[in-house]
């Protein structure tokens, strides 16, 4: 069984920052990608961020330059750094991983059960 265990939501002011962290455990074999979406009211889940085993990152146009992600592969986490957050930004984020359980298994997509920002004065 392979959990994502999300921390670091809450509020913020705009122009602040908060960091996201997302660990993975249970029975892992490898882990391809691991990125952050999000999701607002009354709108469809958006990528946020990725990030490949060799750290190779894609970001949606409207983070760019605000906001970095970071794994530790050895800690199988994901970060998710945000900064000069805007109102826009608030919603729910959810982790995501591509995760091979085992040699024998293929990679399949797992979600972490979300964490609320809010950007707010």
């Amino acid at each position: 069984q392979v959990q994502l265990v999300e921390s670091g939501g809450g509020l913020v002011q705009p122009g602040g920052s908060l960091r996201l962290s997302c660990a993975a455990s249970g029975s892992i074999f490898s882990i391809r990608v691991m990125g952050w979406y999000r999701q607002a009211p009354g709108k469809q889940r958006e990528l946020v961020a990725h990030i490949t085993t060799t750290g190779s990152t894609n970001y949606a146009d409207s983070v760019k330059g605000r906001f970095t992600i970071s794994r530790v592969n050895v800690k199988n986490t994901v970060y998710l750094q945000m900064n000069s957050l805007k109102p826009e930004d608030t919603a729910v984020y959810y982790c995501n991983a591509l995760i091979r359980a085992t040699i024998a298994t293929l990679p399949d997509d797992y979600w972490g059960q979300g964490t609320q920002v809010t950007v707010s004065s």
